[in-house]
Order: structure tokens, then sequence, then C-alpha cells
């Protein structure tokens, strides 16, 4: 932030002025400060996202029922402070930087930024600490490998017989051992012991032996592969709100009253539907449920996510009815060839902004919740980190549906369902696409949610 607060302050470092219509272009070594810039907030959000959630659960002790129910109210307030972040950042920032300049629209989130970071390490002395436990992807690949070696060896039928150590802590710094599963069997060979390391009474290389409880730190991680592969359909859908709804509003009336909405601005009323949601669901939802499903917690990480990805459903039909009512009103006053939006009211688009934020609500934190309970205790963070990483595939595979979507719509020399003139094309049936495509995820989902095995920890 630092550096692009000075890219955007320090004259040396920025284009010249504009002199009426000529705008001089940036030098290579001022695009290379701006870039830097950026590159470096990229970096830092990397450390900090995966980090920061699961660094917060902590504080929390899961052998304590009080704490432990108070963990869960953690994540859905956590993603409250974010939200309000995003919602003074999209509104009062952007109009100090419209208003103000770069230099003080940038200066300010520089300067609580700085502020953050005293305030983090001004709680140092209060911190719960988890001991690090080493590289996860180092015990996962000596998994691997240690049963690969061992291929040609039987898995005994007595699962005492395989390799833990007596201690009643973990071999793996800062983690509580776990069960045995039945489930893959084949990665039990690591923790197989030969005949050769039972003469020679040697069991410390971890790429030949591996503890029960190293193999189970995979086991897990392979099962929670579908929940997480779910995920990257529902950011799919969540792409949508800075894309085909922005294209969407383009397309109807901005105007309320003496305003002009811009039709990207709307996403705010997601951010409204969080801040609304949170809040709801942590006082209102939470207590109902809990007597009903006997869970603390209310609902249950997989239910939480379950429901999320039904609302999701609905924000998607909701976008779809709305563009349809907008191309029967377009066809009514003959403004089908016509590239000029529809008369009515973008405000119309609120509904599926809410829904969309009511499903991210139960979405997204429930896969804060889940990845951080049931992941090994040693790898919180990694798996904090993968269930970011559907955010990102989800653009990808929106990009990806629109591009084949596209491709197969304009043979033939159609205008295909998203054409530049959004009046002759369908739009809607794009949306009813992704409708589709978000229950069949939902009905995966179920399927891997009613077969997932929960983590079992000494």
């Amino acid at each position: 932030m630092c550096t692009l607060t000075l890219s955007a302050a320090v004259p040396a470092f920025k284009p010249s002025d504009c002199v009426d219509s000529i705008c001089p272009p940036a030098t290579p070594s001022q695009y290379a400060i701006f870039f830097f810039g950026l590159y470096l907030i990229a970096l830092g959000t990397g450390g900090i996202k995966p980090c920061v959630s699961s660094f917060g659960a902590d504080q929390f002790d899961d052998t304590d029922s009080k704490e432990r129910v108070k963990k869960g109210s953690f994540f859905n307030w956590f993603y409250f402070s974010i939200n309000i972040g995003a919602l003074i950042s999209s509104s009062l920032i952007v109009w100090i930087q419209d208003n103000a300049g770069w230099g003080l629209g940038l200066g300010i989130p520089t300067l609580f930024m700085g502020l953050a970071i005293a305030s983090l390490f001004s709680g140092t002395p209060l911190y719960r600490f988890q001991k690090p436990g080493g590289s996860p992807l180092t015990r996962v690949c000596q998994v691997f490998v240690a049963s690969c070696r061992k291929w040609n060896l039987k898995v005994p039928t007595d699962s005492n017989l395989l390799y833990e150590t007596p201690d009643k802590t973990s071999a793996i710094e800062g983690s509580r051992k776990l069960e045995h599963t039945d489930e893959l069997k084949c990665l039990d060979k690591a923790a197989v012991i030969s005949d050769a390391e039972n003469k020679s009474e040697d069991f410390t290389n971890p790429w030949r032996l591996c503890t029960v409880t190293q193999v189970e730190e995979l086991k897990i991680l392979i099962r929670m592969f579908p929940i997480w592969a779910t995920g990257i359909v529902f950011s799919a859908v969540y792409a949508q709100m800075s894309t085909m709804f922005v294209e969407q509003g383009t397309m109807m009336d901005t105007t309320v009253g003496s305003f002009s909405i811009p039709a990207a601005s709307l996403s705010t009323f997601d951010v409204i539907s969080v801040i609304f949601w949170v809040p709801v669901y942590d006082r209102f939802f939470i207590p109902i449920a809990r007597k009903f499903t006997g869970n603390a917690r209310g609902f249950s990480e997989l239910q939480r996510m379950g429901i999320g990805l039904f609302i999701s459903i609905l924000c998607m039909s909701s976008a779809a009815f709305l563009e349809m009512k907008r191309l029967s009103l377009a066809e009514a006053l003959g403004l089908v060839n016509e590239d000029v939006p529809v008369p009515i009211s973008i405000l119309w688009q609120i509904p599926q902004y809410f829904f969309l934020g009511a499903a991210e609500v139960f979405t997204f934190i429930g896969q804060l919740e889940f990845f951080y309970d049931q992941s090994p205790d040693a790898m919180r963070s990694l798996c904090s980190a993968l269930s970011l990483l559907t955010t990102s595939l989800g653009n990808y595979l929106s990009s990806f549906i629109l591009t084949i979507v596209t491709s197969l719509t304009t043979k033939g020399g159609k205008d295909g369902w998203i054409p530049d003139n959004l009046n002759k094309g369908h739009l809607d049936y794009f949306f009813w696409l992704l409708a589709g495509l978000s229950f069949l995820n939902m009905v995966v989902y179920v399927f891997c949610a009613k077969m997932y095995k929960q983590k079992k920890a000494s």
C-alpha cells in the first residue's frame, strides 16, 4: 500500500497531468513502481487471508464446550468485519479518490493498515500460539513415497499393528493424534512396519515409514476434496456479480430520481446483504435451529453449505426471471434491434444481489468453518487456503462456461446468447444454465456430504 500511495502521490512516480485531452503516457519506471505495488498486495493478501481466520479460531479452546460454540460465532463476525471494510472502501474511499485524489484515497487505507499491524503485534502476549508442524506438503509427499515403496507389503487386519508413536502426543509438532480409518487402505502401507525395520528398529525415516496420524492427514485431505470441488461451481455463480449482473444492469434504467446509478455499484447491495444476514443468522437462526437439530452451532458446517448452494439457485433464477421480463419489454417497445437500455428500473436487480449475499453467508462462512474444523491440526492454514482457491477457480470456470456458450451459440452467424446488443440476445438462457449447473452441483454435494466421514482426533 505504501508503494501504491507513493506511485499516486509523488510527482516523479506518476505520469504528468493531462493537458486538454492529451495525457502523457507513464514511463517504464513508473509502470514498474505501480505494478510492483500491486504484486506486493497480491503477495501479502495470499499470506494474510488463509492465516488470519485460522489464527483467530486458534484462540478458542476446542476442549471447552462454551468456547467451541463461540468459535462458530467468530467465523460469522470475522466475515462480517470483512464486509464492513468492503462497504467503506467501495463507498467512502472511492468518493475520496474521485474528489480528493488518488494519493489521499490510497494513503488512508495505508494508514489504517499500519494501525492494524500495530494492533496485531500489541496483542502478542495474549495470543494462544499453535506450534508449527513443518511443511504439510512434505508430509503428504512422504506418505505417497512410503506407500509406493511398500506397495508389495500386505496391510495387517489389526490396525494396532500399524506404526504410531507410543507417546500420547503426535510425532507432528502441534498436532493431536488421529484415529485410524478403514478407507484408502492402500495408503496404510506407508505405516506398515517391514521386517527390515523391525530388525534394525530404525523408525526415524518418514520417507520409508509414516505414522498412522500422518497417513490419516492425507486421507482427510482426500475426503475433503469432493466437498471442496463443489465450491468451485458456487464461486462461478458468485463471479456473475462483477460480470453478467453488471452487463444486465447497463441495459436497464439506471436513473433513480435525479441520480444515475452505475450498474457496477449495485454490488454494494451484496455487501449490505451480508452485513444484514450475518447478525440475523448468528442471533436468530442459530438459536431456533439449535432446538431442532440439537447442534450447539445450529447447523453443521455441511448443512450450512448445502443451504447456501440452494440459495445460489434462487439467485440465478431471480436473475433469469428479471432478464426474461427485460427482454419481453424490449420486444413490446420495439427495442430489440436498438442497443439502448430498456425502461425497467435497475433496482429490480436488488433481489438477486440479496440472494447472493445470503448464499455467501451460508456457503463461504460454512467453508471457513468446515476447512478449519475438519483439517488436521497442523494443516489448518493450508486447508483455509484451499477454500479460498475455489474463488479463483470459480472465476476461471465462469470464463470457460462463457467462452463455450459464446462459441456454440454464435455458430452459423447467429447473434448468440450474449451479443454486444443484449436486447437481441438471451442472457436469460445463460442464467438458467448456471441455475441448472448449480442444481446439479447441489445434488452432487448432498451425495458427497452424506458419504463424508468426520475427522476423529484422539
